[in-house]
């Protein structure tokens, strides 16, 4: 994991939860972390604060954290 992509996982993370994480680089941070990427719909620009919350809950279940 490159140091951007700690960045990323921190940012995830943050307290209060923040809205302003481009889905490009949360998507990065996953396909680094073994994610598979298959095309679907066109995503927002940046991710919502219930977006990152659900970003949070995944990794957290799969045993990631800052």
């Amino acid at each position: 994991m490159t140091g951007k992509h700690q960045k990323t996982l921190h940012a995830i993370f943050a307290d209060p939860v923040r809205s302003n994480i481009n889905w490009t680089e949360i998507e990065a941070l996953l396909i680094a972390l073994g994610a598979e990427r298959s095309e679907g719909r066109e995503l927002r620009k940046e991710a919502d604060r219930g977006a990152v919350k659900a970003v949070r809950r995944f990794l957290e279940e799969g045993g990631i954290r800052p």
